[in-house]
């Protein structure tokens, strides 16, 4: 079952329209990828399903029902724009945040304290917000977020400013919470990211939805039938059925190459040709990433609008 499902949601800002008829099904217990370049609409997607602004048409369902304020408790929210007081002290004001999404001042101390051990940050319960690093004021944002055990958390790009050590605790940490029955919403720009985190992913370019599936059939979508093969001796010929792409030659009589099979053939088949040849070291399909798939359906989506508006 989907947690949450947006339908046909379109929303516009004076001339702008930051949404075009975008819509997402979102399964529970999910870790859910919404990517796109700057300015695609990610952030006004968001701003929707928690309910600070309103679609001008669509409709949204969390838990089968339509969104409404009573769900507000049920979503964590981490914005890019991070929001903490920075005049009070990290104490009080994890309460107090606590405190708004329905917890008791006694439950919210039990849970902090849970927290404050698990980051080793007990010394900074009567610090400032002001006095402390950005990816200080970061953890202290996280753990608002998810400190009211939300069903649905939605972390816009939660690594911001942090180093590689407390990017990799708060990685284990949104694992950790999708163990224990939490769906979250992930939005960011780090590609290597979304390949050790999501479930499934979306991707809105220019307002419109123009991907979206589950991160391992969108990847074998993509796939090239390219192969990677290093080895030793002379690589002369191939079937003409195989596209040797690249071809390297290194040290010590060693080569590299890149070689494409069609649809219809097998890894094997190319292997039993180059075994009669060379030696055989390493044989690794090339998978393309993340990263390329977003570069090439970004790119792809572009280039079909301009070509459109030249046959215009």
């Amino acid at each position: 079952m989907n947690i949450l499902e947006a339908q046909h949601i379109t929303k516009r800002y004076s001339n702008h329209t930051a949404l075009a008829d975008v819509s997402i099904s979102i399964p529970r217990g999910s870790i859910f990828g919404l990517l796109g370049p700057n300015g695609a609409g990610k952030t006004s997607l968001i701003r929707i399903i928690t309910q600070i602004t309103a679609p001008d048409s669509g409709r949204i369902f969390f838990n089968g029902e339509p969104l409404s304020s009573k769900h507000i408790a049920q979503i964590g929210y981490l914005p890019e724009e991070r929001g903490l007081y920075k005049k009070m002290k990290v104490g009080e004001q994890l309460l107090y945040l606590t405190q708004l999404k329905g917890l008791s001042k006694a439950e919210a101390m039990d849970k902090l304290k849970v927290w404050f051990k698990k980051f080793e940050i007990q010394t900074w319960w009567s610090k400032n917000i002001e006095d402390l690093s950005k990816g200080m004021q970061q953890k202290v944002q996280f753990v608002a977020t998810v400190l009211h055990n939300p069903t649905l958390i939605i972390l816009d790009e939660p690594f911001s400013g942090f180093d590689p050590i407390n990017a990799n605790l708060i990685k284990d940490e949104i694992l950790q919470l999708k163990e224990q029955g939490s769906t979250i919403i992930f939005s960011t720009h780090r590609m290597e990211s979304v390949e050790e985190l999501c479930d499934y992913i979306a991707l809105i370019n220019k307002s419109k939805k123009i991907l979206d599936g589950s991160t391992k059939e969108i990847k074998n979508r993509y796939r090239t039938n390219t192969f990677i093969i290093e080895g030793e001796g002379k690589l002369n010929s191939l079937s003409p059925e195989f596209e040797i792409l690249s071809l390297k030659e290194l040290a010590d009589n060693h080569f590299r190459a890149a070689i494409k099979i069609p649809a219809n053939s097998t890894p094997n088949h190319l292997l039993a040709f180059l075994i009669n040849q060379v030696q055989i070291h390493s044989f690794i399909e090339s998978i393309p990433s993340m990263n390329d798939i977003f570069i090439k359906s970004v790119t792809d989506e572009t280039t079909e609008n301009i070509s459109k508006e030249i046959a215009v």
